[in-house]
Parts: structure tokens; sequence; C-alpha cells
């Protein structure tokens, strides 16, 4: 490596890898052509959440993990239709989730009673990802469950969004109560 011709061809190669490998303009944070959708607060049977693929004209995505929804239209990249985990998009994830596998049950409810420790405890770690990167919309419904009037919920989702969190992490999710 003493060679100067050496030490000057080291030099264009890492030049011309740093020249090729950078990317020509950083992507913006956010897409100023995209129009911010409005707060979505419902709950979810299965047969309304498939309807929130990101095949809509709103283009809005839905997924549900645990027994919760959430909106996961900012990460279409992923969950949108070319994304790697458009499998997904409007669907209850919960069990590809917990069994690494990019599946999604569509036939139905899934309790999710037949995982193992090991399993909730990966579904867990996903749903504690979801909590902190997306907005939380709402509830999976189980078959006869009623769901939730989220009217005026505005004041009280802003009072109690940290302790959403913390309930969460404790495996509690987010729980509505009816009114």
């Amino acid at each position: 490596m003493q060679n100067p011709l050496n030490i000057a061809l080291l030099i264009a190669v890492a030049f011309l890898a740093f020249k090729i490998l950078k990317p020509t303009h950083a992507a913006p944070a956010h897409d100023p052509s995209e129009r911010e959708l409005p707060k979505l607060r419902k709950d979810f049977t299965i047969e309304e959440l498939k309807k929130y693929d990101g095949t809509q004209e709103d283009g809005r995505i839905l997924v549900a993990v645990n027994g919760n929804v959430y909106d996961v239209t900012k990460g279409k990249r992923f969950y949108g239709p070319d994304g790697p985990y458009s499998v997904f998009a409007g669907c209850d994830a919960s069990r590809g989730l917990a069994t690494h596998s990019v599946e999604c049950k569509t036939d139905g409810y899934d309790d999710l009673s037949d995982l193992n420790s090991m399993e909730m405890e990966s579904l867990r770690e996903w749903e504690t990802l979801f909590i902190g990167k997306y907005e939380y919309v709402g509830r999976l419904l189980r078959p006869g469950e009623q769901p939730t009037n989220y009217s005026g919920d505005e004041e009280e989702e802003e009072s109690s969004s940290a302790g959403n969190a913390a309930v969460a992490s404790e495996g509690g999710g987010h729980k509505k109560k009816n009114k």
C-alpha cells in the first residue's frame, strides 16, 4: 500500500463509491403533494376494516394489532399496495406479527387464544411499536360487540394520550369505555 499509485487509486475508488451511493437529493420528510387526512376515531369489524387497504380514493391504510386499530397511512411505503407488508393493510395483522409470518387471517375474528407466550410477547413488542409510531383509531370488534361512541372524546383523548402508552406497556392497550 506504500505505492503512491495504489493510494491515488484507493482515493479515486472511494470518491466514486461515495458519489454513486450518495442519494442525489434528500427525500422530503413530508410529501407536500399529499393532503393530510382527517383524524378517524371509530371501532371496526373485520369486514369494515378490509375497506382501508390503501386502494380507496383517500388512500387511508388501517391495521389492527392485538385488538386495536391504527392508521398506518404515513407508513404506506411499507403497508401500501406495493409495500413489503401490504398484506396487513385493512387487516388484523396480530397473528402474522406474532408468528413472524407475512399472512393475514381474513375469515373472521381471531381471538389469538392459541398463541404461546413467546408469540404473545412478540405481539406486544409489535403493538408497542405501533403505539409509538402510528395514530390510534379505535378497537377491532369481536362478533356481536358494540362500538364505542367516540363523539366528544377529543379533550379526553388529548389529556390521556400520555397515559395510553403506559397502559399499553402494561398489556392493556388502548381501551375506551362506552358512553
